[in-house]
Formats: C-alpha cells, structure tokens, sequence
C-alpha cells in the first residue's frame, strides 16, 4: 500500500516570525486521519524569520531531530549544550525525564529552513541526551545515507526508538534501491526538488505513506533533497 500525502494537504501555521507546515497534527491542526505514521509522530516545515525563535520550553519523552536545510540554528538546552545547527548536520535530542531549549535564527537578515521531527521512543524516562553529526553532501549524493538509527550503526546519531532515518541527494541518472520488511511501515518525504519514489512523481513538502510493501526506488530526481524513514508498524 502506498498513499502520496501532497504537500498542500498538510497543516500550515503563519505566526508570522514563524511559517510552518503540520505533516501530522501538531498544536492548532488537528487531523484524526493524521495523527503520525508507525512511531514517526512529528514532521514540521519550520521557516523561522531573522532575529527571532522558539523561546526555552520543555519536552519529555521524545526522539526529536532537526534537520536544518538553509540558514543556521540556535540551539541551547538545559544539558549546558550551546550549539549552531548548520545545514548537514543532523541533531538528535532525547528528551527523556525532561528537558528545556530554545531554538533561534541570529541571523539579521536570512531565513532559517529546517524539519523538526519527532519520533516516539521506545522506552520513556530515559535520563535526556544530545547528539549532533555531520553528513557531508558526497556521501548522500545518489544513495540513501543512514543519519539516524537505533544502534548508531554507520556513524549515524543514536536515537532511542524503533526506527532508522536516511538522507539522499538525487538529480539526473542517479537511484537508489531500500528493501524493506513488509511487516513494518516507512515513509518517504521529499524536503526540495523532484523525485519519482515507486513511480510516483514528487515534489517539495509531498510523501509517500507506505505499508506492506517490500522495497522503495528512487529515481529520475531534479535537484532532489529527500527523507526516508523505516518505522516500527
């Protein structure tokens, strides 16, 4: 089973300083056909405005990634960590017993446009934790790259849940193939170009839902950025 969720039928929030689109139901969109996919709870399309940002506030019991895709994130928490988020890199917070941050474009005058994602853990009261890495562009250029896992495997960032999350970089002749267990979910989401996945065209902001299904193809990508994610059912 495959369904394409297109970018327009998401949830969309204009706070102004804030411009962000709702994969699932997130704070004022509420959907109840769409209330995650597997244990991925959470894809927000965040645009944060110059000189502004998420003032210090708390989660508990969350795998969250950010995934910064222009521009540069401030990031400070409650564990002493004080870090910028550039495009590349992947931040992964578990949340945990609790935890509290902030999230800032310093920036005067660009954009910052990143994907805040949240994933449900597998275990809860976990003492928090924080874990940032670089992913060079070579490394995801026509092939799935591994960013984040349950097991760290392939240098990729721990997070403390059932699912593995890849990264991609596609144009021209390149594709690449993932097998996967029928018995388990995955969801492919395109951040920015084109891209065929399965033989369905894709753009910006659009994914494809998939369930019972034995492997994803990727191909024919124009200046294509995309996400995928193998999840527990």
């Amino acid at each position: 089973m495959i369904q394409i969720r297109r970018s327009n039928a998401r949830g969309y929030a204009d706070h102004g300083w804030l411009k962000s689109f709702h994969s699932f139901s997130f704070a004022d969109y509420f959907d109840p056909a769409w209330m995650g996919w597997g244990n991925l709870r959470v894809i927000n399309e965040d645009r944060i405005a110059p000189g502004t940002g998420f003032g210090t506030h708390g989660h508990r019991d969350m795998e969250i990634i950010s995934y910064v895709l222009q521009g540069n994130l401030a990031h400070k928490d409650s564990m002493g960590n004080i870090k910028g988020i550039p495009p590349g890199d992947v931040q992964r917070m578990s949340a945990g017993t609790g935890v509290r941050h902030s999230e800032f474009n310093h920036a005067p005058e660009s954009v910052t446009h990143f994907l805040q994602i949240w994933i449900e853990p597998d275990e809860r009261g976990i003492a928090p934790s924080y874990e940032q890495k670089s992913f060079a562009q070579a490394d995801k250029r026509g092939r799935l790259r591994k960013v984040a896992s349950c097991d760290g495997d392939q240098g990729s960032v721990r997070i403390h849940a059932d699912a593995t999350m890849y990264a991609g970089l596609f144009d021209a002749g390149e594709s690449a193939e993932l097998a996967l267990d029928p018995g388990r979910k995955a969801y492919v989401h395109v951040v920015r170009g084109q891209l065929q996945v399965n033989g369905h065209t894709l753009t910006d902001g659009d994914a494809a839902v998939m369930a019972q299904e034995t492997l994803i193809r990727l191909e024919q990508g124009q200046d294509a950025e995309v996400l995928v994610f193998d999840l527990a059912p």
